[in-house]
Protein backbone atom coordinates (compact mmCIF):
# COMPACT_ATOMS: atom_id res chain seq x y z
CA UNK A 1 0.00 0.00 0.00
CA UNK A 2 1.20 3.49 -0.75
CA UNK A 3 2.28 5.39 2.51
CA UNK A 4 0.53 8.21 2.81
CA UNK A 5 1.50 10.97 5.95
CA UNK A 6 0.37 14.22 7.14
CA UNK A 7 3.86 15.30 6.23
CA UNK A 8 5.21 14.45 3.26
CA UNK A 9 9.30 14.92 2.52
CA UNK A 10 9.70 17.48 1.01
CA UNK A 11 6.99 19.24 3.28
CA UNK A 12 10.02 17.90 6.49
CA UNK A 13 11.95 19.85 4.44
CA UNK A 14 10.01 22.82 4.31
CA UNK A 15 10.08 23.33 7.94
CA UNK A 16 13.25 22.50 8.83
CA UNK A 17 14.81 25.36 6.52
CA UNK A 18 12.44 27.59 7.86
CA UNK A 19 13.41 26.46 11.64
CA UNK A 20 17.00 26.60 11.17
CA UNK A 21 17.06 29.11 8.35
CA UNK A 22 15.90 32.26 10.20
CA UNK A 23 17.13 34.99 6.92
CA UNK A 24 14.73 32.85 4.80
CA UNK A 25 11.91 32.88 7.30
CA UNK A 26 12.64 36.77 8.30
CA UNK A 27 12.82 37.70 4.64
CA UNK A 28 9.52 36.51 4.49
CA UNK A 29 6.25 38.95 4.58
CA UNK A 30 4.27 38.37 7.79
CA UNK A 31 0.98 37.02 7.35
CA UNK A 32 -2.27 36.97 9.64
CA UNK A 33 -5.09 34.45 9.50
CA UNK A 34 -8.39 34.18 11.58
CA UNK A 35 -9.38 30.70 12.79
CA UNK A 36 -12.86 30.31 13.54
CA UNK A 37 -14.11 26.91 15.89
CA UNK A 38 -16.55 25.40 16.25
CA UNK A 39 -16.47 24.97 19.84
CA UNK A 40 -16.97 27.22 22.74
CA UNK A 41 -13.74 27.99 24.58
CA UNK A 42 -15.02 26.49 28.23
CA UNK A 43 -13.92 23.53 26.58
CA UNK A 44 -10.04 23.45 26.82
CA UNK A 45 -8.73 20.07 24.97
CA UNK A 46 -11.37 20.03 21.36
CA UNK A 47 -11.44 23.93 21.61
CA UNK A 48 -7.86 23.95 22.42
CA UNK A 49 -7.14 22.25 19.93
CA UNK A 50 -7.27 24.96 17.48
CA UNK A 51 -5.18 27.37 20.21
CA UNK A 52 -1.84 24.29 20.30
CA UNK A 53 -1.92 24.80 16.53
CA UNK A 54 -2.02 27.92 16.25
CA UNK A 55 0.80 28.44 18.49
CA UNK A 56 2.68 25.46 17.24
CA UNK A 57 2.50 27.26 13.30
CA UNK A 58 3.64 30.54 14.55
CA UNK A 59 6.49 28.64 16.44
CA UNK A 60 7.95 26.92 12.74
CA UNK A 61 7.36 30.19 11.05
CA UNK A 62 9.58 31.88 13.62
CA UNK A 63 6.78 34.19 14.79
CA UNK A 64 5.63 35.55 11.11
CA UNK A 65 2.59 33.56 10.28
CA UNK A 66 0.27 34.18 13.05
CA UNK A 67 -3.24 32.73 13.66
CA UNK A 68 -5.99 33.97 15.25
CA UNK A 69 -8.16 31.76 17.19
CA UNK A 70 -12.43 32.83 17.63
CA UNK A 71 -14.54 30.73 19.73
CA UNK A 72 -18.10 29.61 17.83
CA UNK A 73 -20.21 32.50 18.20
CA UNK A 74 -17.31 35.21 18.32
CA UNK A 75 -17.21 36.06 14.46
CA UNK A 76 -19.41 33.52 13.16
CA UNK A 77 -22.07 30.64 14.44
CA UNK A 78 -20.94 26.96 15.04
CA UNK A 79 -22.38 25.50 12.04
CA UNK A 80 -20.87 28.36 9.48
CA UNK A 81 -17.39 27.54 9.11
CA UNK A 82 -17.86 25.44 6.10
CA UNK A 83 -19.77 28.06 4.47
CA UNK A 84 -17.19 31.07 5.90
CA UNK A 85 -13.90 28.90 4.50
CA UNK A 86 -15.39 28.23 1.13
CA UNK A 87 -15.80 31.89 0.48
CA UNK A 88 -12.75 33.01 2.08
CA UNK A 89 -14.41 34.84 4.70
CA UNK A 90 -12.39 33.16 7.22
CA UNK A 91 -8.91 31.09 5.98
CA UNK A 92 -8.98 28.47 8.32
CA UNK A 93 -11.91 26.64 10.67
CA UNK A 94 -11.28 23.97 13.16
CA UNK A 95 -14.81 21.74 13.23
CA UNK A 96 -16.20 18.13 13.33
CA UNK A 97 -17.09 17.35 9.95
CA UNK A 98 -19.83 15.61 10.43
CA UNK A 99 -22.23 18.93 11.18
CA UNK A 100 -22.86 19.26 7.96
CA UNK A 101 -23.90 15.54 6.71
CA UNK A 102 -27.28 18.17 5.92
CA UNK A 103 -24.81 19.37 2.83
CA UNK A 104 -23.72 15.52 1.88
CA UNK A 105 -23.77 12.87 4.04
CA UNK A 106 -20.08 12.24 2.87
CA UNK A 107 -18.90 14.96 5.41
CA UNK A 108 -19.41 12.89 8.42
CA UNK A 109 -17.27 10.01 6.88
CA UNK A 110 -14.02 12.16 7.63
CA UNK A 111 -15.19 12.62 11.27
CA UNK A 112 -17.56 9.63 12.63
CA UNK A 113 -20.50 7.56 11.29
CA UNK A 114 -22.96 5.02 13.85
CA UNK A 115 -20.79 1.76 14.25
CA UNK A 116 -17.50 2.95 12.02
CA UNK A 117 -14.38 3.20 12.82
CA UNK A 118 -12.50 3.35 16.67
CA UNK A 119 -9.26 6.17 17.27
CA UNK A 120 -6.20 3.94 16.27
CA UNK A 121 -8.63 2.53 13.19
CA UNK A 122 -9.42 6.40 12.31
CA UNK A 123 -6.00 7.23 12.12
CA UNK A 124 -4.39 4.00 10.29
CA UNK A 125 -7.69 4.68 7.57
CA UNK A 126 -6.74 8.37 7.28
CA UNK A 127 -2.92 7.87 7.04
CA UNK A 128 -2.02 5.18 5.49
CA UNK A 129 -5.11 4.03 3.52
CA UNK A 130 -7.28 6.37 1.70
CA UNK A 131 -9.34 8.63 3.75
CA UNK A 132 -7.47 11.30 3.50
CA UNK A 133 -6.94 11.60 -0.21
CA UNK A 134 -10.74 10.46 -0.27
CA UNK A 135 -11.58 12.91 1.73
CA UNK A 136 -9.70 15.71 -0.56
CA UNK A 137 -11.22 14.58 -2.94
CA UNK A 138 -14.64 15.31 -2.17
CA UNK A 139 -13.66 18.85 -0.14
CA UNK A 140 -12.09 19.96 -3.53
CA UNK A 141 -15.90 20.79 -5.08
CA UNK A 142 -16.08 23.06 -1.78
CA UNK A 143 -12.64 24.77 -2.93
CA UNK A 144 -11.10 23.30 1.03
CA UNK A 145 -8.11 21.36 1.77
CA UNK A 146 -8.11 19.84 5.14
CA UNK A 147 -5.66 18.27 7.53
CA UNK A 148 -6.89 15.71 10.51
CA UNK A 149 -6.35 17.75 13.56
CA UNK A 150 -7.35 15.11 16.48
CA UNK A 151 -9.85 12.47 17.31
CA UNK A 152 -11.40 12.05 21.12
CA UNK A 153 -11.38 8.18 21.24
CA UNK A 154 -14.69 6.40 22.02
CA UNK A 155 -17.08 8.75 22.89
CA UNK A 156 -19.73 8.11 25.74
CA UNK A 157 -23.53 7.61 24.87
CA UNK A 158 -24.86 10.50 26.77
CA UNK A 159 -26.84 12.01 29.52
CA UNK A 160 -30.43 11.13 29.83
CA UNK A 161 -33.04 12.66 32.05
CA UNK A 162 -34.69 8.72 32.65
CA UNK A 163 -33.74 5.57 32.28
CA UNK A 164 -33.61 3.52 29.14
CA UNK A 165 -34.73 -0.04 29.64
CA UNK A 166 -35.89 -1.17 26.68
CA UNK A 167 -35.98 0.02 22.70
CA UNK A 168 -39.33 1.35 23.29
CA UNK A 169 -38.20 4.19 25.87
CA UNK A 170 -36.20 5.50 22.87
CA UNK A 171 -39.56 6.04 21.45
CA UNK A 172 -40.55 10.21 20.83
CA UNK A 173 -37.31 11.13 23.22
CA UNK A 174 -35.90 14.43 22.22
CA UNK A 175 -32.39 14.11 22.13
CA UNK A 176 -29.34 16.71 21.06
CA UNK A 177 -26.56 14.84 18.55
CA UNK A 178 -24.84 15.50 15.85
CA UNK A 179 -24.20 13.53 12.76
CA UNK A 180 -25.66 10.55 11.43
CA UNK A 181 -26.39 9.56 14.69
CA UNK A 182 -29.43 11.61 14.84
CA UNK A 183 -30.94 10.25 11.15
CA UNK A 184 -30.33 6.08 13.10
CA UNK A 185 -32.35 7.29 15.65
CA UNK A 186 -34.99 8.68 13.62
CA UNK A 187 -35.53 5.52 12.49
CA UNK A 188 -35.92 3.88 16.38
CA UNK A 189 -38.41 6.71 16.75
CA UNK A 190 -36.44 9.07 18.61
CA UNK A 191 -36.37 12.99 17.96
CA UNK A 192 -33.03 13.96 17.09
CA UNK A 193 -31.56 17.81 17.99
CA UNK A 194 -28.48 19.30 16.37
CA UNK A 195 -27.91 21.94 18.95
CA UNK A 196 -24.04 23.78 19.22
CA UNK A 197 -22.03 22.61 22.12
CA UNK A 198 -22.96 25.71 24.34
CA UNK A 199 -26.44 25.55 24.00
CA UNK A 200 -27.40 22.29 25.11
CA UNK A 201 -27.31 22.81 28.89
CA UNK A 202 -29.69 24.82 28.82
CA UNK A 203 -31.90 22.87 26.53
CA UNK A 204 -31.30 19.98 29.21
CA UNK A 205 -31.92 21.99 31.69
CA UNK A 206 -35.71 23.43 30.64
CA UNK A 207 -36.51 19.60 29.43
CA UNK A 208 -36.60 21.05 25.35
CA UNK A 209 -34.52 18.15 24.98
CA UNK A 210 -34.62 14.80 27.13
CA UNK A 211 -31.14 13.47 26.47
CA UNK A 212 -28.01 14.96 24.91
CA UNK A 213 -24.54 13.40 23.95
CA UNK A 214 -21.09 15.53 23.72
CA UNK A 215 -17.83 14.04 24.10
CA UNK A 216 -16.67 12.17 27.05
CA UNK A 217 -16.47 12.47 31.03
CA UNK A 218 -13.87 15.70 30.26
CA UNK A 219 -15.90 17.52 28.65
CA UNK A 220 -19.38 16.68 30.16
CA UNK A 221 -18.12 17.48 33.63
CA UNK A 222 -17.42 21.11 32.16
CA UNK A 223 -20.40 21.36 30.63
CA UNK A 224 -22.17 20.60 33.71
CA UNK A 225 -25.13 17.79 32.70
CA UNK A 226 -24.86 16.05 35.83
CA UNK A 227 -26.38 18.48 37.19
CA UNK A 228 -29.72 18.14 35.36
CA UNK A 229 -29.59 14.48 34.13
CA UNK A 230 -28.26 11.59 36.07
CA UNK A 231 -28.26 8.51 33.72
CA UNK A 232 -24.89 8.16 31.67
CA UNK A 233 -25.09 5.71 29.09
CA UNK A 234 -22.30 3.76 27.16
CA UNK A 235 -21.37 3.57 24.50
CA UNK A 236 -21.39 6.33 22.22
CA UNK A 237 -22.12 4.05 18.93
CA UNK A 238 -22.40 7.06 16.75
CA UNK A 239 -18.76 8.10 17.46
CA UNK A 240 -16.41 5.38 18.12
CA UNK A 241 -14.21 8.28 17.53
CA UNK A 242 -14.26 11.49 16.59
CA UNK A 243 -11.78 13.29 14.17
CA UNK A 244 -11.45 16.95 14.27
CA UNK A 245 -10.49 18.88 10.74
CA UNK A 246 -8.45 21.66 10.46
CA UNK A 247 -10.19 23.44 7.07
CA UNK A 248 -8.55 26.13 4.97
CA UNK A 249 -9.92 27.54 1.68
CA UNK A 250 -7.71 26.01 -0.73
CA UNK A 251 -7.29 29.57 -2.85
CA UNK A 252 -5.75 30.50 0.22
CA UNK A 253 -3.61 27.32 0.93
CA UNK A 254 -2.05 27.09 -2.25
CA UNK A 255 -0.79 30.74 -1.93
CA UNK A 256 0.86 29.95 0.80
CA UNK A 257 5.04 30.22 0.47
CA UNK A 258 5.62 26.43 0.94
CA UNK A 259 7.40 26.71 4.12
CA UNK A 260 4.00 27.50 6.09
CA UNK A 261 2.54 24.81 4.07
CA UNK A 262 5.04 22.56 6.10
CA UNK A 263 3.94 24.36 9.12
CA UNK A 264 0.44 23.74 8.82
CA UNK A 265 0.91 20.39 8.39
CA UNK A 266 3.48 19.37 10.85
CA UNK A 267 0.78 21.51 13.77
CA UNK A 268 -1.52 19.41 12.51
CA UNK A 269 0.08 16.46 13.25
CA UNK A 270 1.29 17.93 16.53
CA UNK A 271 -2.11 18.62 17.32
CA UNK A 272 -3.85 15.11 16.58
CA UNK A 273 -1.38 13.42 18.86
CA UNK A 274 -2.19 16.05 21.88
CA UNK A 275 -6.11 15.87 21.31
CA UNK A 276 -6.19 12.05 21.65
CA UNK A 277 -3.40 12.29 24.45
CA UNK A 278 -5.14 14.24 26.64
CA UNK A 279 -8.52 12.83 26.02
CA UNK A 280 -6.75 9.87 27.45
CA UNK A 281 -5.72 11.18 30.47
CA UNK A 282 -7.90 13.30 31.31
CA UNK A 283 -11.33 11.05 30.90
CA UNK A 284 -10.85 8.40 33.68
CA UNK A 285 -10.29 10.83 36.65
CA UNK A 286 -13.15 12.86 35.38
CA UNK A 287 -15.95 10.16 34.85
CA UNK A 288 -14.54 9.20 38.68
CA UNK A 289 -15.75 12.56 39.67
CA UNK A 290 -19.03 12.08 38.04
CA UNK A 291 -19.68 9.34 39.66
CA UNK A 292 -19.22 10.80 42.82
CA UNK A 293 -21.54 14.03 41.74
CA UNK A 294 -24.56 11.26 41.29
CA UNK A 295 -24.17 10.48 37.94
CA UNK A 296 -25.86 6.61 37.17
CA UNK A 297 -23.47 4.87 34.37
CA UNK A 298 -25.60 2.51 32.70
CA UNK A 299 -24.78 0.22 29.35
CA UNK A 300 -27.40 0.80 26.35
CA UNK A 301 -29.66 -2.89 26.32
CA UNK A 302 -28.27 -4.87 23.60
CA UNK A 303 -31.84 -4.75 22.07
CA UNK A 304 -31.12 -1.21 21.01
CA UNK A 305 -27.86 -1.44 19.91
CA UNK A 306 -28.77 -4.24 17.44
CA UNK A 307 -31.83 -1.85 16.53
CA UNK A 308 -29.17 1.05 15.83
CA UNK A 309 -27.02 -0.91 14.29
CA UNK A 310 -29.58 -2.70 11.49
CA UNK A 311 -31.04 1.04 11.05
CA UNK A 312 -27.47 2.46 10.52
CA UNK A 313 -26.52 -0.55 7.79
CA UNK A 314 -30.10 0.22 5.98
CA UNK A 315 -29.07 4.02 5.77
CA UNK A 316 -25.94 3.07 4.42
CA UNK A 317 -26.94 0.84 1.67
CA UNK A 318 -29.80 3.42 0.50
CA UNK A 319 -26.61 6.06 0.35
CA UNK A 320 -24.38 4.13 -1.42
CA UNK A 321 -27.04 4.08 -4.42
CA UNK A 322 -27.90 7.43 -4.51
CA UNK A 323 -24.15 9.45 -3.33
CA UNK A 324 -21.49 8.71 -5.68
CA UNK A 325 -18.61 10.39 -3.10
CA UNK A 326 -20.58 8.67 0.11
CA UNK A 327 -20.22 5.36 -1.53
CA UNK A 328 -16.80 5.28 -2.38
CA UNK A 329 -15.60 6.53 0.86
CA UNK A 330 -18.04 4.13 2.72
CA UNK A 331 -16.70 1.32 0.71
CA UNK A 332 -12.95 2.04 1.38
CA UNK A 333 -13.83 2.57 5.15
CA UNK A 334 -16.17 -0.57 5.67
CA UNK A 335 -13.39 -2.71 3.95
CA UNK A 336 -10.54 -1.86 6.11
CA UNK A 337 -12.66 -1.73 9.49
CA UNK A 338 -13.53 -5.49 8.42
CA UNK A 339 -9.82 -6.45 8.34
CA UNK A 340 -9.01 -4.37 10.91
CA UNK A 341 -11.32 -5.87 13.90
CA UNK A 342 -10.04 -9.02 12.70
CA UNK A 343 -6.08 -7.90 13.76
CA UNK A 344 -8.06 -6.11 17.00
CA UNK A 345 -9.89 -9.41 18.10
CA UNK A 346 -6.29 -11.46 18.02
CA UNK A 347 -4.08 -9.08 19.87
CA UNK A 348 -5.30 -5.95 21.28
CA UNK A 349 -9.25 -7.39 22.27
CA UNK A 350 -7.08 -10.26 23.71
CA UNK A 351 -4.70 -7.74 25.79
CA UNK A 352 -7.38 -4.84 26.96
CA UNK A 353 -9.43 -7.78 28.17
CA UNK A 354 -6.91 -9.71 30.37
CA UNK A 355 -5.57 -6.80 31.77
CA UNK A 356 -8.82 -5.62 33.02
CA UNK A 357 -9.54 -8.55 34.55
CA UNK A 358 -6.63 -8.67 36.97
CA UNK A 359 -6.64 -4.97 37.14
CA UNK A 360 -9.15 -5.72 40.10
CA UNK A 361 -6.62 -8.67 41.54
CA UNK A 362 -3.65 -5.69 42.37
Amino acid sequence: MERRTFITRTGLAGAIAATSAPAIVHAQTALRWRLASSFPKSLDTIFGAAEVFAKKVGELSGGKFLISVHAAGEIMPAFGVVDAVQNATVEIAHTAPYYFFGKDETFALGCAIPFGLNSRQMTAWMVEGNGLKLMREFYHQYNIVNFPGGNTGAQMGGWFRKEIKSLADMKGLKMRIGGFGGRVLERIGAVPQNIPGGDIYPALEKGTIDAAEWVGPYDDEKLGFVKVAKYYYYPGWWEGTGQGHNIMNLDKWNALPRHYQAAIEMASRDTFTWVTGKYDYVNPPALKRLLVAGAILKPFPQEVLEACYNAANEIYADLNKTNPHFNKMYTSLSAFRNESLAWMQVAELSYDSFMMRMRTRT
